[in-house]
């Protein structure tokens, strides 16, 4: 097993992915959850690492507002449009870009880091724990990872409301291994565990499309798109719903020393 490279997809991810409502709704409930962690952290410009960053779609909006981002990620082709996309905003200046693997990451830091944000690659890693305990190490005392992972329940629900029961009697198993369907859908309770066990204190979850992955026809009276995002924010921390999610972004912070409480 090894970790996934988009090289060979970069334009059908930032096509399906990004330009999308699915991936606007996916955006929008990150910066809300974004916005409630970045008052928690030090005043003044951050130090923040974008591990997989893809096309920095977040961070860019990070470094436009004066923090200064590391931009990692193991395909050239995404690093590539992330930095024209960085250029077109205006934002080049506080960025930094890297090929490289999030397993690899404290090689290419020359401090600890304030904020990672680790978004929708967990599910690609062959290597998990690995992943996540290289960026704790990579934290300052406080600081917090923000963690995206596709979440295997709502593949699961998804796959039962479509009737899918043929892909769910194989275990979910890809027939095709290059496409943009996770190489591993990550069960949230073993996710909680793994930062659990590298020292995290898990302060906040979110479900991200917690229901619209699942409407098939919406009366015109629920106000389209916004009406959606409406509903989305306001079960996205609500319980099943949460846990239904296709994807569920998770607070996690590194303690503090105790010479620092």
């Amino acid at each position: 097993m090894k970790d996934r490279n988009f090289d060979d997809l970069a334009e059908k991810f930032s096509q399906n992915i990004y330009g999308t409502a699915k991936g606007q709704i996916r955006q929008a409930i990150l910066r809300d959850e974004l916005d409630e962690i970045l008052p928690t952290l030090p005043a003044g410009p951050l130090s923040i690492v974008d591990a997989g960053g893809g096309m920095g779609q977040i961070s860019s909006g990070l470094a436009a507002s004066g923090h200064h981002v590391l931009l990692g990620d193991v395909s050239g082709k995404m690093l590539e449009r992330a930095e024209e996309n960085a250029q077109r905003l205006g934002v080049s200046g506080n960025m930094v870009f890297k090929q490289m693997r999030v397993q690899d990451i404290a090689d290419h830091l020359d401090k600890p880091a304030d904020l990672v944000l680790f978004h929708a690659v967990l599910e690609w890693v062959a290597e998990p724990e690995t992943a996540l305990k290289a960026i704790y190490d990579v934290l300052t005392p406080g600081g917090v990872l923000s963690l995206m992972f596709y979440n295997q329940n709502g593949l699961v629900m998804q796959n039962l409301t479509l009737g899918n029961f043929g892909y769910l009697r194989a275990d979910m198993k890809k027939r095709k291994k290059r496409t943009l369907s996770p190489d591993y859908p990550r069960d949230p309770v073993q996710v909680y565990h793994w930062l659990t066990e590298c020292g995290f204190i898990i302060e906040q979850r979110a479900g991200i499309r917690v229901f619209s992955d699942f409407i098939r026809d919406m009366p015109p009276s629920a106000n389209g798109f916004d009406g959606i995002l409406e509903m989305e924010r306001r079960f996205s921390r609500q319980e099943p719903f949460l846990s239904l999610g296709r994807y569920i972004h998770v607070t996690a912070r590194k303690p503090l020393q105790k010479d620092q409480l």
